[in-house]
């Protein structure tokens, strides 16, 4: 696979077949205690795929360019958690500033982004795989995307579930977890499509 094709297919497998909340189960606390609304869905969505996209490649290269030169590779853990809780302040205020409904509406959750897994996560798997910089991009982009398509998706289909009749053993909790094993099954039937190693 070429140089140019590669990130390319990293970013669409990062979507997919490697969705950090549907495969890697990543994330899934504000996952499931957020989706309940289409629109609060979405906000938490495109702030955690800013986190990400911005995040994963800073990591890179303060891993590459810091650590790694002066052997504290072991340090990564506690400095990938600084730069991220960095950004989600960031994010936080800009939030709070624009549009005070979707920050009252995210609640906790918001704050909470600094230790979403998914968002460690992806910064731990760009080290493991060993992406060079425009990789992490691309991965941190389509994790980030991944998991806003996963939010958003739940968030309708909970919002439909509101009318219809869902037997009594599985309203709550046990539809929700029902649905997200169909949604993880149907992101693996990608699977084979592109191969990424």
């Amino acid at each position: 696979m070429s140089d140019t094709l590669f990130p390319i297919a990293i970013f669409f497998a990062s979507i997919f077949t490697g969705n950090i909340l549907l495969t890697n189960y990543l994330g899934m606390c504000s996952f499931l205690a957020v989706s309940k609304e289409l629109e609060t869905s979405a906000g938490l969505g495109i702030a955690v795929t800013f986190v990400l996209t911005v995040t994963t490649p800073l990591n890179w290269l303060v891993y590459k360019f810091l650590l790694v030169p002066f052997g504290l590779e072991y340090l990564r853990f506690i400095v990938f958690i600084i730069v991220i809780a960095a950004f989600v302040q960031l994010i936080e205020m800009a939030i709070e500033r624009y549009s005070e409904g979707l920050y009252y509406a995210l609640g906790i959750f918001l704050p909470l982004i600094t230790v979403n897994c998914a968002i460690l996560g992806a910064s731990l798997f760009m080290v493991i795989r060993e992406y060079n910089f425009v990789s992490s991009i691309f991965f941190g982009l389509g994790s980030g995307l991944g998991w806003f398509i996963a939010i958003v998706a739940m968030a309708g289909i909970r919002q439909k579930l509101r009318t219809a009749k869902v037997p009594p053993g599985l309203e709550g909790a046990g539809i929700t977890l029902v649905i997200a094993g169909f949604m993880a099954m149907a992101f693996m039937g990608f699977s084979g499509m592109i191969a990424v190693s």
